[in-house]
């Protein structure tokens, strides 16, 4: 079975060639779109072995990722992020599933490992992170709006999880935490609020305090020492403004009547 790594990159030059790298003993073809970075991804990308560049205007996560899936050589698809990278385990074992003969209905679940300011983060509900990252684009795709985007797959489809781990090479500092988690809080107020949800006092009050309680003491964020602690305020701190940012956004369409 031949298989394609898919990534979508914008400003990536600090993490593209890590990812890249780790791609190359396991991938039979690599796919990069770009969505019009500014720095050097795009030369980065292509100087590496099975690499095609491919320059796209940003569609959104769902449909920039299904273009670059309709891209690829080969069906079997393994989607990557260009700050995540192939453990030597989880190559290995992608190795053996390549082996096999392709199966449009066999998908496979990885776990994802996350590097959290210099620290690996075993708990917060962080780890195992579990993703469905190799399949068959003939049967499975991404769907979602605005965030969160998943793949449907099929009812009979067979899911294995493979060994080894995904490594995440996610946030650098607090400050790039706190920028993301603005964007993505955003995004999914958005998306909350094209579904009509609603938000009241009592879950702006109540939802990020548990939150940290959960992912903190029930999650064993506290086992994670000061990084654990950290993350789990700042998810806390995302959950609020998620919902205060869809109060705002049921504000104003009464405000339209």
């Amino acid at each position: 079975m031949l298989l394609s790594a898919v990534i979508i990159t914008c400003n990536e030059q600090d993490n593209i060639a890590r990812c890249l790298n780790a791609l190359q003993s396991v991938a039979d073809d690599i796919v990069v779109v770009d969505s019009l970075s500014q720095d050097d991804t795009c030369k980065i990308a292509s100087s590496f072995d099975k690499v095609r560049v491919f320059s796209q205007k940003w569609l959104g996560y769902t449909e920039q990722k299904n273009y670059a899936n309709s891209l690829a050589k080969y069906d079997t698809i393994l989607s990557v992020d260009a700050d995540e990278v192939i453990s030597e385990e989880l190559a290995e074992s992608i190795k053996q599933l390549k082996a096999k003969d392709d199966n449009p209905l066999q998908t496979y679940e990885l776990s994802r490992l996350t590097n959290y300011c210099g620290h690996w983060i075993k708990h917060c509900g962080w780890y195992p992170d579990r993703k469905i990252r190799v399949f068959n684009r003939k049967t499975v795709k991404w769907q979602g709006e605005f965030v969160h985007e998943t793949l449907s797959i099929p009812e009979n489809a067979k899911i294995t999880r493979l060994k080894g781990d995904l490594l995440h090479y996610s946030y650098k500092n607090i400050s790039d935490h706190i920028a993301r988690i603005d964007k993505y809080s955003s995004l999914s107020a958005q998306e909350a609020h094209k579904k009509g949800r609603k938000a009241s006092f009592a879950k702006i009050l109540l939802r990020p305090a548990w939150k940290f309680v959960r992912d903190y003491f029930f999650k064993a964020g506290i086992a994670d020492g000061y990084a654990g602690f950290q993350i789990c305020t700042l998810s806390a701190i995302y959950t609020f403004w998620k919902y205060a940012k869809l109060r705002e956004l049921n504000k104003s369409d009464k405000s339209t009547f």
